[in-house]
Formats: structure tokens, sequence, C-alpha cells
């Protein structure tokens, strides 16, 4: 019987991460759970592309930035980031989530609202890599076929023995 540990690491993927990244603990996660993980030079300084599913996740850690988010370039970054990729993610990295950081959560959410940018705080690597392969692997194109499939077949089975849809369909017929 295989765990659910096992379950998680059988699906791997290439992921495309920016060279900034190749010392990361994350990089070195992924690498152990087996994805290829191709480097380059002309992905976004702290990103992760997965090519199969088309998300691409942007790293910021508030406590890097300085108190004038304006004058930090990080908008400028994340607005480039959210043009080049349609399903774009900003995982927020903070142990804890002060005022600071709680702060730069809001100015990027009113910053960005209405854009295809969508912000997880997270607190740790390993939320970083969970967060990212869930995402990854759920909108990759045979896990959203399979989606797709199962919510199809459970709509016609509750059409096909709902009592609602009993007495609609007898009420047709009288």
């Amino acid at each position: 019987m295989t765990s659910n540990n096992d379950r998680k690491t059988q699906w791997k993927t290439t992921i495309i991460v920016s060279t900034s990244l190749q010392n990361h603990d994350t990089s070195r996660t992924l690498i152990a759970q087996q994805h290829r993980l191709r480097f380059s030079d002309s992905v976004d300084s702290g990103a992760f592309v997965f090519p199969m599913s088309g998300t691409a996740f942007l790293i910021v850690n508030p406590q890097d930035l300085p108190e004038n988010l304006e004058k930090s370039g990080l908008f400028d970054k994340i607005q480039k980031f959210v043009q080049v990729h349609r399903n774009s993610f900003l995982l927020l990295l903070a142990p804890f989530y002060g005022e600071k950081e709680l702060d730069v959560l809001s100015a990027i959410q009113y910053r960005f609202l209405g854009s295809n940018l969508r912000i997880l705080p997270v607190h740790n690597n390993a939320e970083i890599v969970k967060g990212m392969l869930t995402i990854a692997k759920t909108t990759s194109k045979p896990y959203v076929d399979s989606v797709r499939d199962r919510l199809s077949m459970a709509r016609a089975h509750i059409i096909e023995n709902s009592l609602v849809w009993e007495i609609l369909r007898d009420l047709k017929l009288g």
C-alpha cells in the first residue's frame, strides 16, 4: 500500500528556475523530490516557472524590502512578472506576519487588484514547495482534463439520481 507521501512525490515535472535561486533551499527540495530543474538567466530573479501548467511563482521576502516600497522597484518587478505570465502567483515569504509584512501584503493587493496576480502568504520553504506543486499539478494538462471529466460525471450522476430532477421530469411529461 502506498503512503500519502509516496503519492505526492510520484508526480514529476520540469521547472524553469531563476539562476538566483540555484542555491536556495526550495530548489534543493525540488531536486530531492526528483523534479527536473532548468536554471535560466532569462527568468525573473526569484521566479519558478512550470511550463506544463502555465503557472509562474515569484518569491518575495518582505523583510528584505525597504520601508518605501515605491523606491524598492518591487511594484515594477511584479508588474513585469504579471505581464509575462498569465497565471502568476506571488509567494510572500515571512516566518511571522507582523505589521510590516501585513503592510507589504496590503500594498501589493491594493496595487494589483483586478490583475491576474494571486498572492500566497507562506512561512517557510516547505510551504513554498507544497503550494507551488499543488497549484502546478492541478493546473497541468492531464490533471485538468481528469478533474473536468470527474466533475462532468458527478453532474450527470446528480441529475440522473436527483429527486428534484425526477419530479421536474415527471411534471414535464405529465
